[in-house]
């Protein structure tokens, strides 16, 4: 079929038209973005069975979806980056040739959309109008998509009217890839997992994903435009997009500070984005940007600043619970989509880690009766809730600023039962890359040290990063370079453990404790002792009123190995190797130093194999 559509700018209708001739969508509608729009894309998604609607009194105005059992996460596997050559895509990207790719997925999208409606989707990623913030338009045959877009971007009408008639935009194209004939009915979770291929074009601005409809697939604004591309984009222009949340500190005197804190994936993230402060912190409130992406450009004034691109929080269900994140169990109490979580008798979601018990009874996430004797989880390990970030109890006032906020401090964190401790500050800006850069989360043992293998993930970049992964590292070198006054850089681990295996730290909201450290140590005022890994806080420099955390305890929290902490520096090879021909310099002075610090703490200390002597007091930052 031929349709003729117009949306005021003319680049955007040729792309609409080609692509519906591409793939045969029965209708075109262009998004506006209004509740009328939604309320009949909800109807819909009901008739269909997508959307199941949730107990109003229990949860209102909020839904569950279960999708197809093979589509339930990212494919990082069929994800690609389609650079026009496969060094600078680099080596710890999936490359294809653009050309190629494109010639295979047209092939696939032909007729893809047939008995469908082609939905275009205007989104900015960003405040309208930012300086800081871009516009794409995704075209999408699902309505879950257009529902889940409207609540993660700014989505509709006044979108494209900030696109104007020749604003530029990137083009995003998503297809569940499952036709309909004419007269078939819908199936509640269409989807073509055997075929599924999520293809990034950085050089012209693209992504075509095909196959799948679950979340970073399907939602293209999220991890493919607003890390994927951007990262692509910010490199050309000079800023940075970072898989990063983004909180905000009001000290007791109301001095309000910002934090950007990376951390690869279960390793608390979105808890320490809204962190509840305990009682002994009486003063202190942390309150809430954003819990996943961060784009960061330098201002005028030479600090960083930076905005939230995303409108919405797409976050892991299982383990969210009042006690580990409960601004988030306030966010979520409504206006809400669920997706593969497990359904109560009354209505109402349930999740691992919701509540100590679990329910009698539930229908679990592929639809079936499930109970505590079931043997199998009741909700998918990778369940997710959509929200709007304006639920969010511990919103900052300035989430939504097309300014941005100046960023005081980063705080990057692994999951790591031994040898890194709890917090520490780098010496400068790249020592910060260094340890960002090394950052990594245990996997499994290691049979020739006897220690756990390290899986890394640069600043919890690795599967995001649109471009060669050492010309990453250059980046970021460049841009604190180029900045009067760079945040510090911190690295933090709540996961270290003693030798029976317990938790040393609390975490959750007590790690509001060591976030006021940091947060008074950026603004040089906090208390530090020099150590071969940086400046760290004594057991009397930190708040650590009301916990049963004795001197010792503490102590070995922090505590540095040198020949334990020498075989992890020797391991960093693994990250390195494969990038050593673009990896740059000040990465490899830092390591050496860094080498040369520890020898100096060895043999220091009264033996081969001690903890490393705090060496200088310090109050500098």
């Amino acid at each position: 079929m031929n349709h003729e559509i117009s949306t005021g700018n003319a680049a955007l209708d040729a792309w609409v038209n080609e692509t519906s001739a591409l793939c045969e969508p029965e209708t075109i509608v262009i998004c506006d973005g209004s509740e009328g729009e939604r309320s009949r894309l909800i109807d819909l998604a009901l008739a269909s069975g997508t959307l199941i609607a949730l107990n109003p009194e229990k949860r209102p105005n909020s839904y569950l979806c279960r999708s197809d059992v093979r589509d339930v996460a990212r494919v990082e596997s069929r994800t690609f980056i389609c650079a026009e050559s496969e060094s600078a895509a680099g080596p710890t990207n999936n490359w294809q040739d653009p050309t190629l790719t494109k010639a295979a997925l047209t092939r696939l999208f032909r007729g893809s959309m047939r008995g469908r409606t082609l939905y275009v989707v205007p989104f900015s990623m960003g405040p309208v109008g930012s300086p800081l913030s871009r516009i794409g338009v995704e075209l999408t045959d699902s309505p879950y998509v257009v529902l889940s877009m409207r609540i993660m971007t700014r989505m509709g009408a006044p979108v494209l009217a900030a696109l104007g008639d020749r604003g530029d935009f990137v083009r995003c194209l998503h297809s569940v890839g499952a036709p309909l004939s004419a007269g078939q009915a819908d199936v509640p979770w269409p989807c073509n997992p055997d075929r599924t291929i999520i293809a990034h074009f950085p050089d012209e601005r693209s992504v075509w994903s095909f196959g799948s409809g679950y979340g970073g697939n399907a939602l293209l604004g999220k991890k493919c435009f607003a890390l994927r591309l951007a990262s692509v984009m910010a490199r050309e222009e000079g800023w940075l997009a970072e898989h990063m949340a983004l909180l905000g500190v009001e000290s007791p005197t109301g001095e309000r500070s910002y934090v950007g804190a990376a951390f690869p994936s279960a390793c608390g993230k979105t808890n320490f984005a809204m962190l509840v402060v305990p009682d002994a912190l009486s003063g202190w409130k942390v309150t809430t940007l954003g819990d996943d992406i961060a784009w960061l450009r330098p201002g005028a004034d030479g600090r960083l600043h930076a905005i939230n691109p995303e409108n919405g929080m797409f976050g892991v269900a299982p383990g969210t619970s009042e006690r580990s994140n409960p601004n988030a169990m306030r966010a979520i109490a409504a206006d809400s989509i669920f997706t593969n979580v497990a359904l109560t008798d009354d209505g109402d979601v349930w999740w691992e880690g919701m509540t100590e018990e679990p329910p009698a009874h539930l229908i679990d996430w592929r639809g079936r009766d499930w109970t505590p004797s079931s043997g199998t989880p009741a909700a998918h390990p990778n369940a997710r809730f959509t929200t709007p970030l304006e639920r969010c109890p511990s919103l900052d006032p300035a989430w939504n600023d097309p300014s941005g906020v100046p960023v005081d401090a980063f705080v990057f964190g692994g999951r790591m039962s031994h040898d890194m401790p709890l917090v520490f500050q780098t010496r400068n800006w790249e020592h910060g890359v260094y340890a960002a850069a090394t950052m990594g989360s245990e996997a499994t043992a290691a049979a020739e040290s006897n220690l756990p293998a390290i899986r890394r993930d640069p600043m919890a970049m690795l599967p995001f990063c649109g471009y060669h992964m050492a010309d990453y590292f250059a980046h970021w070198v460049e841009i604190g370079q180029a900045l009067r006054e760079p945040p510090a850089v911190f690295r933090v681990n709540w996961f270290r453990r003693d030798d029976d295996g317990k938790f040393l730290w609390p975490g959750y909201g007590e790690n509001a404790r060591v976030l006021a450290w940091i947060v008074e140590r950026a603004r040089g005022r906090a208390r530090a002792t020099e150590t071969p890994y940086g400046f760290m806080p004594r057991y009397r420099d930190l708040n650590l009123r009301g916990l049963e955390l004795s001197e010792g305890d503490f102590e070995h929290l922090m505590r540095i190995e040198v020949a334990r902490a020498l075989i992890e520096l020797d391991s960093h090879d693994t990250l390195f190797e494969p990038l050593m021909s673009r990896l740059p310099r000040e990465l490899l002075h830092q390591r050496y130093l860094l080498r040369e610090r520890l020898h100096r703490a060895a043999e220091a200390s009264s033996g081969p194999v001690h903890e490393a002597p705090l060496l200088i007091e310090s109050t500098a930052a």
